[in-house]
């Protein structure tokens, strides 16, 4: 008797431990929400203020103040996970969070490879460069040294310029002001908001072009994810539609969306 009430104490816990990892498991998947319970996982590269940076070892930023706002709605605390840029990507879809969320503008080559919420904030390419350069416009870079991020639009838009004596790929826009400043290159091609946000704060460089492309920011959330994608929609529109987007927008812009 003693040892057949083991074996069915035995499987009584297989069939538990079971059912709690498909339960786990569940939590990761294509149709659950979040990863850990209760929580939203945000991944970004917090280089890029005034979006995301790190102050006092706190991500802080327009979109992370956008994205706690939408986790709240959805009755999640949002976490955010620092992840390099190039990292970014293969983070999300191999569930190291459970969105992307990162000034990332919205491609065809990357919906290819993530889905996208709607756009939550429109952006442009523009030309930084020092305080006192000649530097007007795109016939002023040719011959020039033009510094971007890596695998950014700003780097996309730079590829097309012709007659660019060279283009020089920072893995944070942080490191490509520091080298503007230092006269290491001649300009900066990066999104407009960020380069304006940077030339304000840093006080040595202004931006001196803006290079209208109808880029837009989206969300990124994992392929197959329709039930998060939804409900991220749904808390954007609602922010948008009580006021709460304009707020949080003035809060680093400064001025109306």
């Amino acid at each position: 008797m003693k040892t057949k009430a083991v074996g069915r104490l035995i499987v009584s816990v297989a069939v538990f431990l079971f059912a709690f990892l498909l339960i786990v498991a569940g939590c990761g998947g294509e149709k659950g929400l979040t990863i850990k319970s209760g929580v939203l996982m945000m991944g970004s590269d917090t280089t890029y203020p005034p979006f995301e940076n790190m102050e006092g070892g706190k991500a802080v930023g327009f979109d992370v103040d956008l994205a706690t706002e939408i986790a709240r709605r959805m009755g999640l605390k949002l976490e955010v996970v620092p992840t390099a840029w190039d990292g970014i990507i293969p983070g999300l879809k191999t569930g190291k969070f459970d969105i992307l969320m990162s000034a990332m503008t919205i491609t065809p080559e990357r919906a290819k490879e993530i889905n996208f919420s709607d756009p939550y904030i429109d952006s442009d390419q523009s030309i930084c460069v020092k305080k006192g350069s000649p530097i007007k416009d795109e016939n002023d870079l040719k011959g020039k040294v033009v510094g971007v991020q890596l695998d950014t639009t700003g780097q996309f838009t730079a590829e097309k310029m012709e007659g660019l004596k060279e283009i020089s790929k920072f893995d944070t826009i942080l490191l490509a002001f520091e080298a503007l400043e230092q006269g290491k290159i001649d300009a900066i091609i990066n999104d407009y908001p960020v380069n304006a946000y940077m030339s304000k704060i840093r006080g040595k460089t202004e931006v001196v072009k803006k290079i209208k492309t109808n880029e837009k920011y989206g969300i990124g959330v994992k392929k197959g994810n329709e039930e998060l994608l939804k409900k991220i929609n749904e808390a954007l529109k609602e922010i948008k539609a009580d006021g709460t987007y304009d707020r949080i927008y003035r809060k680093w812009f400064g001025q109306p969306s």
